[in-house]
């Protein structure tokens, strides 16, 4: 609104003077003006969303003929533009028109916002990713106390909080949660953190404020003190949720029940993984920013949308729980003998999180209802394969919430089977719900019959077949006769519009009859959308329930997914033991060895409190990256519950997981890649603990050779000294295995290869002890490099052998 504070000299239309009230309510989103058919946006609106939207930048003039930007879309078509501007990171306030009317010509319409729509809090199916949450984030900083975060899911109603001193884990935690909107303060100075965010909004310092928020949250969740749900003491989480709970006080202008939960991430509750973890990785995204060939690409085969987003979860967050992880476990062993049966009742189920949702915010469609009342068809046969099946938690669950009778038998009675797409068609109440709407559809029945016999009637008496009567909204009702069959008519024809083929009359008659039908059809539809709304009111006590059948179900459909994959993949079930360490037998890579055209080679791993670090030498490409992930993702899924790719696996303790794998510049920040391998190392050093599964490839490649085998060896000696972390040590200088002469705690293994055919031939099987050869200027030939380049390059290894023998 800048540019009108600029221009205020200008004498604007009442209509412009109307717009800029409503605009300066919210300055800094999008306003869609309703005009007609048509939402319109004006000034520096109009032409953000024209470059955005691809649309027409036109100009309205005031009084004094000085021209104010323009731009505009269909009403009718909303819903593309919206979702375009979402992606964009746009938000978007909606002004409606709320009278009909004018009742003076020179008054103008009213008009009000009705609904604010941002990228964190929009319910609407067309505008999220079925697979993907749809976080709404808040994050603050104080010198002392350090980092408050907080997300919200819209959909289900969960809050989550973090508070937290380390900047690693809290930039793990965005990177994890990657929310698509996030509000901050504005002085908020940790820039790098969040320069990937799209949409920041930069809030108040106010709106951060500990009392405010700490009586924000109290009221939405019904209780007297945050004593009650573990987070009295986490000043700056407080802060964080407060902020967000007030965010959405502004924009969705409606108490939403179905936010009742709040969790306090812990770091001693779940494996921690900072963001270049995740990344290296690869559990939900590739490095290309996309799910294929991913850890979660391999093992979804949810049944649905709530269920893979639920996954993704699980895999985001490897919990510590370990009556949790023998729960999930138990869960899926029972399963496996009958997840064929519930994955196919499953799969009729619709997106009931993301519904709830809606109910909570009373922007329910018709076809949502029709998807609750399918649910309460497909659950009794949920239940009734359930009571066939031995114990486990996820049977007790569902069997416990109940089959809803009550809400089954008000939406069976209250909703037809097939309803319009929208309450403002009509159509959506059932037929003897209500014996008022009963009585006013009749009498549109009777009306139409009535219209049909003066079509009819008319026909006949003026002998013309092509006589039809019409209705639209210029027009209202009319008779339609081709013009190549007009005769004398009668005089209370009157001609109202006139057409190429066509002539339209009006009759006194359908006149009267227009003002009644028209009357009638208007109580009918605002009674329809009286009771309609009336439904959101009656629901409202279901929705907790409701809440923990889409959660449990989710689960369900988690557990009988994972049954599949252990059979489908042949997984077994892992061990999780007391005592440090990690035992795997002919383990293989969940992702890798479904990429390969030929069989995965598996491989052993053996790490304890005494044999804690493995040294592995062997060419590139020859399997040692492959197998230092694979142990990660084996650790990650035993850690959610899951079945492994393994023989056997006993796993013990694990706190966090690190890795120092691959590198890149990042010129914008002035880092090299090497500073960036320093830095990775230095957090790792810094941070892993005994129970800290640590990968580290080729440390010290960044500089020169006598500096980098430098900074290898003391980092390997620094880790198995200090640390005492469980880690696997990937390295082309073969001088690191003389480490293991030195310190018990480490084992040297390799992958060897051999030479056949003018080729290399990768064995990809781990062995005890050190590569003999060097395959690197093989490998080099292979590539291409001219032979004259090869030779050159022996001739020199030979000159820097001799001169090392010689000093």
């Amino acid at each position: 609104m800048n540019d009108i504070k600029i221009k205020n000299y200008i004498k604007l239309t009442p209509m412009m003077n109307q717009y800029s009230e409503l605009k300066k309510e919210y300055p800094n989103i999008l306003l869609f003006y309703r005009v007609g058919d048509f939402y319109e946006m004006f000034y520096n609106d109009a032409i953000k969303a024209s470059k955005i939207l691809n649309i027409v930048l036109t100009k309205k003039y005031t009084t004094k003929n000085i021209c104010i930007p323009m731009a505009g879309i269909p009403v009718h078509s909303i819903e593309n533009y919206l979702l375009k501007l979402i992606n964009a990171g746009e938000s978007i306030a909606i002004c409606e028109q709320t009278d009909k009317t004018r009742l003076f010509k020179n008054k103008i319409l009213e008009r009000k916002i009705v609904r604010i729509i941002t990228p964190g809090t929009v319910s609407d199916d067309y505008l999220l990713k079925n697979s993907q949450d749809n976080l709404l984030a808040s994050i603050c900083f104080d010198e002392k106390l350090g980092f408050g975060y907080a997300t919200l899911n819209m959909s289900s109603g969960n809050v989550q909080v973090i508070e937290n001193k380390n900047y690693d884990i809290i930039a793990g935690e965005l990177y994890k949660t990657n929310p698509v909107e996030l509000l901050c303060t504005n002085n908020f100075n940790h820039t790098k953190l969040i320069e990937k965010i799209k949409c920041i909004k930069f809030r108040p310092l106010d709106t951060f404020n500990y009392e405010v928020s700490y009586h924000n949250l109290c009221k939405q969740f019904g209780i007297d003190t945050l004593k009650n749900i573990g987070i009295i003491n986490y000043v700056m989480a407080i802060k964080a949720a407060g902020c967000i709970l007030q965010y959405i006080k502004e924009t969705q202008r409606i108490f939403l029940p179905h936010i009742n939960t709040i969790i306090l991430s812990n770091y001693n509750n779940e494996i921690i993984m900072d963001n270049n973890t995740r990344k290296n990785l690869e559990i939900i995204k590739n490095i290309y920013g996309n799910k294929q060939h991913t850890l979660f690409y391999i093992i979804n085969h949810t049944k649905t949308s709530m269920g893979s987003r639920l996954l993704q979860r699980w895999l985001n967050t490897p919990i510590l729980d370990i009556n949790i992880i023998y729960s999930r476990q138990n869960s899926i062993t029972v399963l496996i003998d009958h997840y064929i049966d519930l994955q196919n009742y499953l799969s009729k189920i619709g997106d009931i999180e993301r519904i709830i949702a809606r109910l909570s915010l009373q922007t329910a469609k018709p076809q949502d209802f029709v998807i609750l009342k399918k649910l309460f068809v497909i659950l009794p046969n949920i239940h009734k394969k359930l009571k066939q099946i031995p114990y486990c938690d996820i049977k007790k669950k569902i069997l416990e919430i109940g089959l809803f009778t009550k809400l089954n038998s008000l939406l069976n009675n209250s909703i037809s089977n097939n309803p319009a797409n929208s309450i403002k068609y009509g159509n959506v109440i059932a037929q003897g719900y209500s014996i008022k709407l009963d009585k006013l559809r009749k009498q549109t029945l009777d009306s139409a019959e009535y219209l049909n016999y003066v079509e009819k009637k008319e026909r006949k008496k003026l002998d013309i077949e092509k006589l039809k009567i019409g209705y639209n909204t210029i027009c209202g009702y009319y008779i339609q006769i081709p013009k190549n069959k007009i005769i004398k008519l009668p005089q209370q024809y009157i001609l109202i519009q006139t057409l190429k083929h066509f002539n339209r009359y009006n009759l006194l008659s359908l006149t009267m009859h227009q003002k009644n039908i028209l009357s009638i059809k208007e109580q009918s539809l605002q009674l329809e959308k009286q009771l309609y709304n009336q439904l959101f009111q009656y629901i409202q006590p279901f929705l907790k329930k409701l809440q923990k059948l889409s959660l449990y179900l989710s689960e369900l459909d988690v557990l009988s997914n994972l049954a599949e994959r252990s059979i489908t993949l042949n997984y077994n079930k892992p061990i999780i033991s007391k005592k440090k360490g990690i035992f795997l037998t002919k383990s293989r890579h969940p992702v890798v060895e479904h990429i390969l055209k030929t069989p995965f080679i598996p491989n052993d791993i053996c790490l304890n409190s005494e044999k804690y670090m493995l040294m592995i030498t062997g060419p590139n490409m020859g399997g040692k990256s492959t197998y230092m992930r694979q142990v990660a993702l084996i650790i990650i899924m035993t850690y959610i519950g899951s079945y492994v790719p393994a023989k056997q696996a006993i796993i013990g303790p694990i706190d966090r997981i690190f890795t120092r794998i691959g590198s890149y510049d990042n010129i914008s920040l002035g880092l090299s890649t090497f500073m960036i391998e320093m830095m990775e190392t230095s957090n790792i050093l810094l941070n892993a603990t005994t129970n800290s599964l640590v990968l580290m490839d080729e440390i010290g490649r960044g500089t020169s050779t006598y500096d980098g085998l430098a900074i290898a060896w003391a980092c390997a000696e620094n880790i198995a000294v200090k640390n005492k972390s469980m880690t696997l040590f990937a390295t082309n200088y073969i001088e690191l295995t003389n480490l293991s002469k030195n310190y018990a705690c480490i084992i040297n293994i390799y992958f060897d290869a051999i030479k056949f055919n003018n080729s290399i031939i990768f064995l990809y099987t781990v062995k005890k002890g050190i590569i003999s050869n060097n395959y690197g200027l093989f490998v080099a030939s292979l590539a291409g490099i001219p032979q004259t380049v090869i030779n050159n390059a022996k001739r020199k290894i030979q000159c820097l052998k001799k001169e090392n023998n010689n000093k």
